[in-house]
Parts: structure tokens; C-alpha cells; sequence
């Protein structure tokens, strides 16, 4: 008796902690979910390159709003792709203004921008896992990077920040985690550099948690992802916030990238980059996509 008391005056005192067993509903257009032992997974589903666009932007948003004012029975999330290509291939360039209006929901307008939503996402009180197969450049990379842990399919998984290859600099947090992941030297290599990263030598850099054959990744995902869930929740929650506290960037630092992106990519020079990327298949499947960090270097002089 003397538990049930305490427990519903926690609850009283922090309304916004969970519901214990509570089931929640995640109905996307461009995300499918499903929900097992307290491990919600999700999977984008926003066509083949999964372009972090208008759609993908609402879904997680609204995904991401519902596990920070109430995951319920959710204790980790995992994300992956319906795509074995593309975890994500980057932003949709061509809807820059749009996508940054539906990622302003998550904080409102002062906080406009991807970076600052990914911000949020790193902050949600359950655990969150990237599990890549395919690649993750630009925002896909960063949304990867917003998660607590990725782990990648050794065949198949490549992550880059390709926008110095366009004039631009990732803009939604991808300085601030590569340059805490990588350390400055490493970090100046693959922002400038602009080049691609198979998933060992995103191990090695520390980019990642780990590469793993591709016939382990999903087994060995789902069992830390119920392993974490069986765990009381609250030590795991305060657990992930301390640390959150000294590793995270701060909201500054965050709006200051999104800002100089929003500027540079806006430039005459990297309007013609752009371009030509996408005369030859820029944000279509195709060998430009797929070899994307050697492509941004073959800029006629």
C-alpha cells in the first residue's frame, strides 16, 4: 500500500512522467511502427532515398512530441529504413523552406530548424537507437547522430556529411556531434573532406557503436533494445539526462549551424554546385546518390 501511495505522489508531483503499461497510438504516413516488450521500432518509409522532406519531418516530429510529453509503456525507440540503400540520404534539397516549417512545431518559431528539432529528439526520456544499413549523409546522418546509439551492417552502411563538397556546413547537428564523437582533427577531416565513411571506419572513428555483420545487426539491436526496456525506467531515464548534461552541445551552438547552412546554401557558388549534382540525379536513386562523396569532388573546374 505504502508503494501504490508513493507512486501516486510522484506521479502528482511530475505529471509528465509515464503511465506505466500505457499503450500509445504511432500511426504514420512515412514511419512504420510496432511496438513489442516496451521497444517501439520504427522504420522510415518515405520512398526510396527516405529524403528528410515535408512528410518524414511532420511523422517525426508528431513521433517525437508523443515520446517526450508521454511514451507511455516506451522505454527505447529504434530507428531504422524500409529502404537496405538508404537509412537516409540527406535533406530534400528542394524543400528546404517547408520541411524547416514543420520541424518549427516541435519548438515553435524561435527554434525553426532541423538542428533544433533533432535537439529535441536527443533529449526524449526513453533511450534511442539508429540501426543503419545502406547510407546516412547529411540529415540522415544527423539523425542518427541525435540518437543515444547507432549501430550499422558492416556490408553495407556509409555516413557523410557531404555539404562542404556543396559550399555549405551540416547544419543540424552535425559539427556539434562529430566534433564530440571524433575529436577536432577527425572531425575537420570528415566535415571538409565531405567524403564517405564505411561502417568500419566509422567504428574506428568512433562515429558509430559498432559495425556488425548484417545477419547479427537485427538480433543484436533487439536484444539490447529489451534488455534497456527491462530495466527500471527511471534510473535508466536519469541515467541518459546526466549524461545528456555533459556531452550534449548547447541550444546556441545548435541554431548558430543552422543558421550559417541556411546562409551558405543560399550562395551563388553553392546554388551551382547544387545544380549540377541535380542535373546528374541529385535526390533520385541512381549511381550519383550511391557514391555521393565521390561525386561532390567532380565539380568541373
Amino acid at each position: 500500500m505504502a508503494d501504490v501511495i508513493q507512486e501516486n505522489l510522484l506521479l502528482d508531483q511530475h505529471p509528465s512522467l509515464p503511465h506505466e503499461g500505457k499503450i500509445m497510438d504511432f500511426a504514420y504516413s512515412s514511419i512504420r511502427t510496432r511496438e513489442e516488450a516496451g521497444v517501439l521500432f520504427a522504420t522510415l518509409d518515405a520512398g526510396p532515398l527516405n529524403l528528410i522532406g515535408v512528410d518524414l519531418v511532420r511523422d517525426l516530429v508528431s513521433l517525437v512530441d508523443a515520446l517526450d510529453t508521454d511514451p507511455g509503456g516506451v522505454r527505447v525507440l529504434v530507428i531504422d529504413s524500409a529502404s537496405t540503400e538508404f537509412f537516409s540520404a540527406h535533406v530534400d534539397l528542394a524543400a528546404i523552406p517547408q520541411y524547416t516549417a514543420e520541424a518549427a512545431k516541435a519548438g515553435g518559431p524561435g527554434d525553426a530548424s532541423l538542428g533544433m528539432f533533432l535537439y529535441k529528439l536527443a533529449q526524449v526520456p526513453v533511450i534511442t537507437i539508429a540501426k543503419v544499413r545502406g547510407r546516412a549523409r547529411g540529415g540522415g546522418n544527423e539523425l542518427a547522430l541525435a540518437c543515444d546509439m547507432i549501430f550499422a551492417a558492416r556490408e553495407n552502411a556509409v555516413f557523410g556529411q557531404f555539404e562542404s563538397g556543396t559550399g555549405a556546413l551540416p547544419g543540424a547537428g552535425g559539427i556539434q556531434h562529430l566534433t564530440r564523437r571524433l575529436g577536432r582533427t577527425r572531425a575537420i577531416e570528415a566535415v571538409t573532406g565531405a567524403d564517405d565513411f564505411d561502417a568500419d571506419l566509422a567504428e574506428r572513428y568512433g562515429w558509430i557503436n559498432r559495425a556488425l555483420p548484417d545477419t547479427e545487426l537485427d538480433g543484436f539491436v533487439e536484444r539490447l533494445a529489451k534488455r534497456i526496456a527491462g530495466f527500471p525506467p527511471a534510473g535508466v531515464r536519469a541515467a541518459k539526462h546526466a549524461i545528456n548534461d555533459l556531452a550534449l552541445p548547447q541550444p546556441a551552438n545548435v541554431r548558430s549551424d543552422s543558421a550559417m547552412f541556411l546562409g551558405l546554401v543560399a550562395l551563388p557558388e553553392s546554388r551551382e554546385r547544387l545544380d549540377y549534382l541535380t542535373k546528374r540525379g541529385l535526390q533520385t536513386p541512381g549511381e550519383l546518390e550511391r557514391d555521393l562523396g565521390k561525386a561532390v569532388a567532380e565539380f568541373p573546374r
